[in-house]
């Protein structure tokens, strides 16, 4: 039992990170029908920012409660490469055909790999500070690391924030009226171009955030951010692009094979998650919440 438990809150550390890489892409392209290739770039900086920032402040007598206030950093400063980046480059596009807008973002993706390396260097960046603060809690015969839960309770709270903002709020309605018809909205008085760059900070937001949460587990390592975008679009193919919902029920069903499949068969863990993927294109090419 011991041993199960650890597994699901494993799944459940996995799937949490994967939301919120994969809601804000979804976010993204829900409202602006745009695929951002450079959202997995963006992930990769919110950890590099946090990673340095919480170095620069780590010292003998740091208190912890410094290094979790920094942690959020990371996230700010995906939103406001974000913002930049919709209002100054992808704005452009929005009238011309999608290849245009791939090419764009798949461009950003390469262009922030390497400002990220001419930033911080080759070497991977760490911020264990944080994850060792916390220590480890019993279960059962075993421990588990205090971390990987306040990482599982950000998931959780990222989920019900997203869902209350977006059908509770006034914004919420905007949002979605923008995402159903962009030109009626705007005939109606809607700002399109403001929810447009709003939704675009937020989604990116979340991919910071995402790597910001990560980083004291894990290094900030060159590479990241196009590893997190390929199981990005797995959670999104399975889910359906564009639904938060979907975004949820994927990164909830690749966390739990995931896990399942690195404990017993660790040599086909990808493979499998690649065949479920073809799967569910091959019965419902929308995904299990996404509209043809």
């Amino acid at each position: 039992m011991d041993v199960i438990v650890i597994h699901v809150l494993n799944a459940l550390l996995y799937s949490s990170v994967l939301f919120l890489i994969a809601g804000g892409l979804s976010l993204i392209y829900g409202v602006m029908r745009i695929l951002n290739l450079a959202h997995g770039n963006l992930y990769a900086l919110g950890a590099f920012v946090s990673a340095w920032a919480i170095g620069l402040a780590t010292g003998p007598n740091t208190p912890s409660v410094v290094f979790f206030l920094l942690l959020p950093v990371g996230a700010i400063a995906a939103a406001i490469a974000g913002a930049v980046i919709e209002r100054t480059l992808l704005r452009p596009f929005y009238k011309r055909p999608e290849e245009y807008q791939l090419l764009m973002t798949f461009g950003l993706l390469m262009i922030l790999e390497d400002v990220i390396r001419f930033i911080w260097g080759p070497a991977p960046l760490t911020a264990t500070s944080v994850y060792a603060s916390l220590g480890s809690i019993p279960i059962g015969d075993g421990r588990y690391p205090t971390y990987n839960l306040v990482i599982i309770g950000v998931g959780i709270v990222a989920a019900v924030f997203l869902w209350a903002f977006i059908y509770k709020t006034r914004f919420g309605v905007l949002l979605r009226a923008t995402s159903q018809d962009k030109r009626m909205a705007s005939a109606l008085g809607v700002n399109v171009n403001l929810i447009f760059i709003e939704a675009f900070t937020l989604g990116c937001f979340m991919a910071g955030l995402g790597g910001a949460i990560v980083v004291p587990s894990q290094s900030a390592v060159l590479g990241m951010g196009v590893d997190a975008l390929v199981l990005a679009f797995i959670v999104v193919v399975i889910g359906g692009l564009g639904s938060l919902e979907g975004a949820l029920a994927g990164a909830l069903i690749v966390g739990v094979v995931r896990e399942f499949f690195v404990t017993m068969y660790p040599e086909v863990e990808l493979a499998v998650l690649y065949l479920i993927a073809a799967f569910v294109l091959l019965v419902r090419p929308a995904g299990l919440f996404g509209r043809a």
